[in-house]
């Protein structure tokens, strides 16, 4: 998949780091973790005090067990910020990031790494006494400026970058922790990296590690090509984490979806050589998705590079992204069906500056995250997020990157 230009423009000068006060005892709902969290309240930077504004508007409707925090911003991390919502509130990814949570709590010395810093801020939110609130994800923001020069200047970055980079990092970090795993033998895979993996005897694998990434993101596609000379078709599968979709104006979501799964003629120059006619053939290609994901993410291309003006430009395409998403013809799976449940938002009329936001669906509530702060929204709002029909809008706000959760639990 194509992947989005560098951003690099600057926003504000950096805000000083807050003080973090400690919290009380922790909340409910974490079983797995109540023998790793003795040590954890030292560390909670959670700011306020009092019922929120927040708690107040949703009265009795607030969830039981649920947690709602802002994120400070540490100087343009709101690509950051608007990302980890969205983790956070994917319900999969986060009862599974909790369980390896209390796993390497359990370990003497864990190794601090990308993964552990995201999995301690996620108990942080899930263990705190108060509902709501303010974190200051300093030590995550710390170790992804260390590991990424990406995103150690205070620029503008893209959260879609940011997106690929911590989900593939999380990936070679539980690769990593299978191989130390499998060369400790009082230690199984499965304790370490939360995936679902065949061990051997001398250590190799029947198959790839399957992480709580993959179980949650990876879906597959096929790219087939059918040889119009013999009609042989050749299949290869990909698997994906996300798809990245051109927008075009005045369009949908299921619109620019079936265009991205549209067949391809193959002709001329772009001739498919043919291993049966051990020729160059015309030919018809098409993509499909084999396996569906858990949660399905799409990337709306709003950044592309205009040749004439030799730098980027943010499209303000107007597309309209369903709250219910059937998949059809473009799956195996024909009955496939997707829910809305975050969507992360880009502000500004530029890739080179802006802001990023995201709107969250919990327990049937849409939420608007913008980093330190958290407020109820309307499912209406998410149409002021679909683009603008005309080129020049004085609104500014676009879907960028959607998240649908798989109905049914099938996957």
């Amino acid at each position: 998949m194509a992947r989005t230009a560098r951003l690099l423009a600057a926003e504000d000068p950096p805000p000083a780091a807050a003080e973090r006060p400690r919290p009380a005892a922790a909340g409910s709902g974490l079983r797995s973790l109540s023998s790793a969290a003795s040590g954890l309240w030292d560390r909670l930077s959670v700011l306020g005090a009092g019922v929120s504004k927040l708690e107040k508007a949703l009265g009795d409707h607030f969830p039981e067990g649920e947690r709602y925090f802002g994120l400070e911003n540490f100087g343009n991390t709101c690509y950051c910020n608007s990302v980890l919502q969205a983790l956070y509130h994917c319900i999969p990814f986060r009862e599974q990031l909790l369980e390896y949570y209390a796993t390497f709590k359990n370990t003497e010395d864990p190794e601090d790494n990308l993964l552990t810093c995201l999995a301690d801020l996620f108990a942080q939110i899930t263990l705190a006494k108060k509902r709501t609130g303010v974190l200051a994800p300093k030590r995550f923001v710390q170790r992804v400026r260390k590991q990424n020069e990406l995103f150690r200047s205070y620029m503008h970055q893209d959260a879609h970058e940011f997106w690929n980079f911590l989900v593939n990092d999380i990936i070679d970090i539980l690769e990593e922790d299978c191989r130390t795993a499998n060369s400790t033998p009082e230690t199984t895979p499965e304790e370490v990296s939360n995936g679902a993996v065949n061990a051997l005897a001398n250590g190799a694998r029947e198959r790839p590690l399957v992480t709580l990434v993959h179980r949650t993101f990876q879906g597959i596609l096929t790219n087939e090509t059918k040889c119009l000379m013999c009609d042989t078709i050749t299949a290869k599968d990909e698997t994906f984490f996300d798809l990245s979709i051109d927008v075009e104006q005045n369009s949908s979501l299921t619109s620019c979806l079936k265009s991205f799964f549209s067949t391809e003629i193959l002709n001329g120059e772009d001739k498919f050589f043919c291993d049966k006619c051990s020729s160059l053939q015309e030919a018809h290609k098409r993509m499909k998705i084999k396996k569906a994901p858990h949660v399905l993410v799409i990337h709306l291309k709003r950044f592309k590079y205009v040749e004439q003006l030799s730098r980027h430009k943010k499209l303000s395409y107007r597309v309209v992204y369903p709250l219910e998403l059937k998949l059809g013809s473009m799956s195996e799976d024909a009955d496939c069906e997707y829910s809305l449940f975050a969507v992360v938002v880009h502000v500004g009329s530029s890739p080179n500056h802006g802001h990023y936001v995201s709107q969250i669906k919990s327990h049937g509530n849409w939420l608007s995250f913008d980093d330190d702060t958290v407020q109820i929204s309307e499912e209406s709002t998410l149409q002021t997020f679909y683009g603008s029909s005309r080129e020049q809008c004085s609104n500014t706000d676009h879907g960028y990157i959607l998240f649908y959760e798989r109905l049914g639990g099938k996957s």
